[in-house]
């Protein structure tokens, strides 16, 4: 009896803890007869099923084997069909009595929704049109012991899809495709920069010292030497190292970890790639990820447009360049050029109702501003240029305006999606840039840098000029899949334990 016809038979009282005690007797029956599906080693698979749609001219009447789980299935006396999913998607086979044998027969229509089998046969089409396999051998390769999702209404429950990811993307065919897409995003990326000359290599995830970004790290303790150490929050200080002892362009991608709130664009474990190339500044940067960017949506989407929340914006375009003082005077009419004192900074900031605190300075208040009333703004592909020196400890001044720094972020869809600086190369105003980030820390800043003496002995070595940036490959699959959310876009986000 098929499950559907298991459950129309069902009376009420019989629950799901029935239902799964019928599929461990049906495995325990197997296993006495011989049958053990999970002593099965191995199944020689030619064709996936959208190989043979895409291909059927070519392959009509000859034999494929496929395997993969069965989805559907309808049995109807001495012949039955089923829908059979795997990587590419489904299939619909036809079992017939007389084509498998009796035996393998009474077989299949024991077989459960979620079994997974192995299936060979003849590619034919049927009356209605639907290409099919005319099975000539079936294989029972593993028994499903828990119940899929009822499939007109899917795994639909949020959280459920998260914490089981396996069942959501055996349920949700645009979830696949979305982590699909993920996988081709990352060769994309691996594929220009290798083109470009560029190394990739890997740097330690446990350090003493988390440094190259403002965030908290997550800290624990290594017991063999019984030291305190620190997930990397950031992958910069040591590439730099990596530029100093002449690799001239590297980059890794690799998770970082930062001890911070969770949200539909935070998860405190997430995937960075770095990379930093000597001889340029933040300006070779922007062309690089202007370039960059455009060649990952053609290669993956197929097209420079991409479609977000029902925006396009267009990576084919020219990105927008405008500097972070020019963007607030655009979108709030205060020039901080204008603006020479703190006081001054301070005073506008309470006519505008920004929220600052005493240790900011005016640098700090400028890009308060832009987060408050700029950073929404920015939809299309633009570089946001020219930071402030007080919030950008790692980056070099521009030589005519030392209150600024070389630095820009990549925004779209008003959110950051890069950072990149013309690389502060000067050990003694590194070391004066690590101080003051100490005495925020003193104050109670738990983000900011602590001074890394080995990276400042690198930097008195010599390190050419160096331009380097960070890109956020979560969020740029979020863009490029339309996904909502990060753990849209993370096989396995960090969810709260159900113990807790």
């Amino acid at each position: 009896m098929s499950e559907q016809n298991e459950q129309k038979n069902n009376k009420p009282q019989q629950n799901v803890n029935e239902l799964l005690k019928i599929r461990r007797d049906k495995l325990k029956e197997l296993q006495e007869s011989g049958r053990d599906p999970f002593q099965i080693m191995k199944y020689d698979v030619t064709h996936h099923s959208s190989d043979i749609k895409d291909c059927f001219e070519e392959l009509e009447g000859k034999n494929v084997s496929i395997a993969g789980r069965i989805m559907s299935k309808r049995v109807m006396g001495k012949a039955s069909f089923c829908h059979i999913q795997d990587l590419k998607g489904t299939i619909q086979c036809y079992i017939a009595r007389d084509s498998i044998g009796e035996e393998d027969y009474k077989l299949f229509k024991k077989m459960d929704i979620g079994d997974i089998i192995g299936l060979s046969g003849e590619v034919f089409r049927t009356k209605m049109g639907e290409i099919s396999v005319h099975a000539s051998s079936i294989t029972l390769l593993s028994k499903s012991l828990q119940i899929l999702p009822e499939k007109y209404h899917g795994l639909t429950n949020t959280d459920m899809r998260y914490r089981q990811r396996y069942v959501d993307l055996i349920m949700n065919e645009d979830v696949k495709d979305t982590f699909i897409k993920r996988s081709k995003i990352i060769s994309a990326i691996r594929r220009y920069l290798d083109d470009q000359g560029f190394m990739e290599v890997e740097t330690p995830m446990l350090v003493s010292n988390a440094g190259g970004a403002t965030a908290r790290p997550f800290e624990t303790h290594f017991n063999a030497l019984d030291e305190d150490l620190r997930l990397r929050i950031s992958l910069e200080l040591y590439l730099k190292r990596l530029i100093v002892g002449g690799l001239e362009r590297v980059y890794e991608i690799g998770r970082v970890f930062r001890n911070e709130g969770l949200d539909t664009r935070h998860n405190p474990e997430f995937t960075l790639m770095e990379l930093y190339q000597a001889y340029t500044d933040y300006h070779g940067m922007m062309d690089l990820t202007e370039n960059l960017y455009r060649y990952v949506a053609q290669q993956v989407l197929g097209t420079t447009k991409t479609i977000y929340n029902g925006i396009e914006m267009d990576l084919g375009k020219p990105f927008e360049r405008i500097t972070m003082v020019e963007a607030v005077k655009k979108y709030t009419g205060v020039d901080f050029k204008e603006i020479k004192t703190i006081e001054e900074a301070q005073r506008i900031a309470d006519e505008k109702g920004v929220q600052y605190e005493k240790h900011h300075k005016k640098g700090d208040i400028l890009n308060l501003f832009f987060e408050t009333f700029v950073e929404e703004h920015l939809i299309q592909p633009t570089f946001l240029m020219d930071h402030p020196v007080e919030i950008s400890p790692l980056t070099k001044r521009k030589p005519d305006d030392p209150d600024y720094v070389e630095r820009f972020e990549f925004f779209m869809n008003g959110w950051e999606m890069a950072n990149a600086y013309s690389e502060l190369n000067d050990p003694i105003d590194q070391r004066e840039r690590f101080k003051a980030q100490e005495e925020l820390l003193a104050l109670g800043d738990e983000e900011a840098n602590r001074t890394d003496e080995d990276f400042l002995n690198a930097l008195e070595i010599g390190m050419p000029p160096t331009g380097g940036i960070g890109f956020g490959i979560d969020r740029m699959c979020m863009l490029l899949t339309d996904s909502p959310a990060i753990r849209d876009v993370l096989l396995f986000p960090t969810m709260k334990s159900l113990d807790k």
